[in-house]
């Protein structure tokens, strides 16, 4: 199998090329970025072809699949380029800033049969599962409210690199990058909201949000809120599901779960293995066309659009429908 690395922009990059050149027969063939230097470090590493031509590189290398990793506002481009080329596609979430681009993205990779994985990597862990069966056992019974936080302090410590504050670039601040992962959380176990309103701030100056928070509506008078931020030190990673008939609770201290059959009583989840990361499920799809059925296309449309919801909110503020 082999890749090429359509940008090296992201933080991430460099682990998902080194992961995918650790799998035995698994090839970096060439990387591509719209920047030199960055195109022509990571290839260093890998000893390839770098290119700042991204049809130079289709049109001189031998590869069946891209890895993409390039800024938000350049996926519209490169996935469409790699998809109509019938390239197999990894990508860094969000998929896209504008739904128009990724359902155009969504129908070229249904129309091409190329197999398709978006990293959502939340999604593979053990807790997180057992979480869901639980859910769709009715165990926790009709579920009211769930509460997703996922933050840390890159701005208030300094370690995030400076473009992953460029709005041109991202597509926005906190809430679009990290915060992705509460957004796709959050319907995997509830469905598509209603509605979605947001409040985002600015805490240490940037040009975009560090600071930010969703709610999402839905018909059933359920509540699901989304917390993320680039300027928390030790609170960051929390969900909490509550039910009519019991509650699951997450955080770095481990899973916890209560119901009417427990009598109450808070139950520790057992530390479940988690599952093969996004990549790796990725690589067997591509192998074997089985598997990454919560990673997929419509997974990734899903995200676009509520992720569009939370800021056109932002940007009225008022409520945004989620279509």
């Amino acid at each position: 199998m082999k890749t090429a690395i359509l940008g090296a922009w992201h933080v991430h990059t460099g682990g998902y090329a080194k992961a995918f050149a650790a799998t035995p027969g698994c090839v970096i063939a060439a990387v591509w970025d719209s920047d030199r230097n960055r195109a022509e470090d990571l290839s260093k590493k890998f000893g390839c072809p770098w290119y700042t031509d991204i049809d130079a590189l289709f049109s001189s290398e031998d590869f069946d699949s891209v890895i993409v990793c390039s800024a938000t506002s350049e996926h519209p481009e490169v996935i469409k380029k790699a998809v109509s080329a019938g390239k197999h596609v990894f990508t860094e979430k969000v998929l896209t800033v504008s739904p128009d681009d990724a359902e155009t993205i969504a129908g070229l990779v249904k129309k091409n049969g190329v197999k398709f994985v978006i990293s959502f990597p939340h999604k593979c862990s053990g807790q997180l599962r057992y979480a869901r069966q639980l859910v769709g056992s009715g165990a926790l019974g009709e579920i009211t409210y769930m509460r997703v936080r996922n933050a840390h302090d890159g701005s208030i410590s300094n370690w995030l690199p400076p473009h992953f504050y460029d709005g041109s670039q991202c597509g926005g601040g906190a809430m679009i990058d990290l915060g992705a992962h509460p957004m796709y959380l959050i319907p995997w176990f509830m469905g598509e909201p209603e509605s979605i309103s947001s409040v985002f701030t600015n805490v240490t100056d940037r040009a975009v949000e560090d600071n930010a928070v969703s709610v999402f509506r839905y018909k059933n008078g359920a509540i699901a809120v989304s917390e993320t931020g680039f300027v928390s030190k030790y609170n960051n990673y929390v969900i909490e599901i509550d039910g009519t008939k019991g509650s699951f609770r997450l955080s770095d201290s481990g899973a916890q779960y209560a119901t009417d059959e427990t009598g109450g009583k808070w139950i520790d989840v057992e530390k479940l293995p988690a599952e093969p990361s996004p990549l790796e499920q990725w690589i067997k799809l591509v192998r074997t066309g089985e598997g990454a059925e919560d990673f997929g296309i419509d997974e990734a449309v899903r995200l676009t659009r509520v992720m569009d919801a939370a800021y056109r909110s932002y940007s009225s503020q008022s409520a945004a429908s989620y279509r």
